[in-house]
């Protein structure tokens, strides 16, 4: 590898040696390499201070609900936000602590504590940038949308739980984080609901609704947030606030300081380290497509995931939680007139000027009214609409969708993820493996026909001339380790085996090593017969494999065959060497009827 001189080093200037190291330059590069001036500088402006306005009661609810401090919540905003626009693959994307981690961040601190929350996270920035330098972007995105659906909706109702305790103003210890567990001690402290906290839970609930409703480019959680902090204020209300419980939020940004590492905590984490990979690469994936639909730009997926786990490593080394793009504030940054990544920034310098300006009026906002902020989150985020809509797909769907949300709800995300994930894999391994029939045939087939011969080849009828003594049966579809199986029929109905059997592969896209086992597997058993098997119409990746393999050498190249016109000729060949009258077969098992 060539070493760069220092000259050329110097030369290039960090933009450049940044863009180097990230799959793609970040898109905050490659836009304002295109012209800055004052009219998009306004825009930005004006669209990251609304969304500044946005974020900042939600990185204090999200940090809370996840047990952690709103002090921390509001680090996450501007470290990752800051990080996520200045260096990620999306041009509009909003980053910061969001609902889909509420779950999991809780989860993890109650197991593991603090020092376990941010390990997992460091862990997870690290595999985020794993994830893109080695250019996994668009694989992440293949995560099946029951699976997504069920474990949204599933943390849509837990976060809804576990906000019941500040919304209904319970005189009760801390919730349990699990889901049936709580409502139990809800229950039996439902005669100590205070009438105050409930009146700032429904205020906030009305104006959210209200807002929404008749002015809907106004920031409703803002909106209500400050309402309730001024009734809260003005009666002197005897409700629970940020500053009775937290003893408000320090009116600086902490230091650098790293989490206690040991091998023993990260191989405890390490599942739910993965989790928030996880979580944070589908979520801002699709955060970044949501973008590109309202706005028709194109994101790199790839520079995005490096850019997010920069973000969390950043964000754990000033003591922050797990961040990612969030769908909701990238909308509002692009309906409040975004034009660049500046927008981001933006936001995260707002909140930073909140921090170090009007940190102490943080004191007065109640915790109920954050409550109720995010109980229309936790209903936005379950989409009852989509969830309801999922029971017409297929069976196989509902299944998954449904055990992955009674996994979240009832055991843990970590274990719905991955099971969700599975089941649906293979469910669509088992719908492949239907697509794919092996069937007996005796017609030419030249219709959609892979095996392209010249005209005058072509047979005067569509029925092929199978001399006696051959058998020609085709795979149709992916031939994998899903249906490989099938083919051992064709041995088991061998009760009077033929002196020749062609097997046409002209349909078959793609095989792998367990198919190519099969046919090997058949061939011996052949073998043993006096069965000579010839390969028709074999494409380009089942020949590479077959060959990368060694298979090519076990048929033989001469019983390897372009077409099923030179295969009939190879099987006349092969019983003129040793005639001989053979039976033929008189069943098989397999799908489909008989004809091509």
């Amino acid at each position: 590898m060539q070493v760069e001189s220092s000259e050329a080093f110097r030369k290039d200037g960090w933009r450049g040696r940044l863009s180097r190291f990230m799959p793609e330059a970040p898109k905050a590069f490659s836009v304002l390499s295109q012209g800055y001036g004052p009219g998009p500088l306004s825009r930005d402006l004006l669209s990251g201070i609304t969304v500044g306005i946005v974020a900042l009661p939600l990185a204090m609810a999200f940090a809370i609900a996840s047990g952690a401090s709103p002090a921390q919540g509001l680090v996450t905003a501007i470290v990752a936000g800051f990080i996520i626009s200045f260096l990620g693959g999306s041009r509009f994307q909003i980053g910061g602590p969001t609902g889909a981690f509420v779950v999991i961040i809780y989860g993890t601190i109650a197991k593991y504590g603090m020092d376990g929350l941010l390990v997992a996270t460091l862990l997870a920035g690290a595999m985020l940038m794993l994830f893109g330098l080695c250019r996994m972007g668009a694989l992440i995105k293949f995560i099946p949308y029951p699976v997504t659906t069920g474990f949204t909706a599933g943390i849509g109702l837990l976060i809804f739980t576990q906000q019941m305790k500040d919304f209904l103003g319970l005189q009760m210890d801390k919730a349990s984080p699990e889901f049936f567990a709580s409502w139990e001690a809800y229950y039996a402290n439902i005669g100590t609901m205070d009438q105050s906290t409930l009146i700032i839970s429904g205020v906030t609930l009305v104006t959210i609704f209200c807002v929404r409703r008749w002015i809907p480019r106004i920031p409703a959680p803002f909106v209500a947030v400050v309402l309730a902090s001024v009734l809260t204020a003005v009666y002197a209300l005897p409700v629970d606030t940020i500053g009775s419980r937290f003893g408000g939020i320090p009116r600086t940004l902490p230091g650098f300081a790293m989490p206690h590492i040991t091998l023993d905590l990260v191989r405890e984490v390490f599942p739910a380290a993965v989790t928030i990979a996880l979580l944070a690469g589908i979520e801002s994936l699709l955060s970044a497509i949501v973008a590109d639909g309202m706005t028709g730009d194109h994101h790199n997926s790839n520079t995005e995931l490096v850019a997010q786990g920069l973000a969390n490593i950043a964000s754990v080394a000033m003591g922050g939680i797990p961040a990612t793009g969030a769908i909701a504030r990238t909308a509002t940054n692009i309906k409040a007139g975004a034009f660049s990544p500046v927008s981001g920034m933006i936001h995260a310098l707002f909140l930073v000027a909140f921090v170090y300006l009007l940190a102490p009026l943080a004191s007065y906002i109640p915790l109920a009214s954050l409550a109720g902020v995010l109980v229309v989150v936790a209903y936005d985020m379950s989409e009852p609409h989509r969830f309801k809509r999922l029971f017409k797909a297929p069976k196989s769907d509902v299944v998954v969708m449904l055990l992955t949300f009674g996994l979240t709800v009832v055991v843990d995300l970590t274990v719905a993820v991955w099971v969700g994930v599975v089941l649906a894999s293979l469910l669509f391994m088992r719908r492949m493996s239907e697509l794919t029939g092996i069937r007996r045939t005796l017609e030419f087939g030249s219709e959609g026909e892979a095996e392209l011969l010249p005209k005058e080849l072509h047979p005067d009828t569509n029925e092929l001339d199978v001399p006696d003594g051959v058998e020609v049966y085709e795979i149709d579809g992916p031939f994998f380790f899903g249906c490989a199986d099938r083919l051992n029929a064709i041995v088991r109905a061998m009760h009077k085996p033929p002196k020749v059997l062609i097997l046409r592969m002209r349909h078959v896209p793609a095989i792998d090593a367990t198919a190519v086992n099969s046919i090997e597997a058949l061939h011996d058993k052949c073998k043993k017969r006096h069965v000579t098997i010839v390969l028709s119409g074999v494409r380009t990746q089942p020949m590479a494999t077959l060959k990368r393999l060694g298979a090519d050498k076990l048929f033989g190249q001469e019983n390897i065959t372009v077409n099923i016109l030179q295969a009939l000729d190879r099987a006349r060949e092969i019983i003129a060497s040793e005639p001989r009258p053979r039976g033929m077969m008189t069943s098989i098992a397999g799908p489909g009827p008989e004809a091509a």
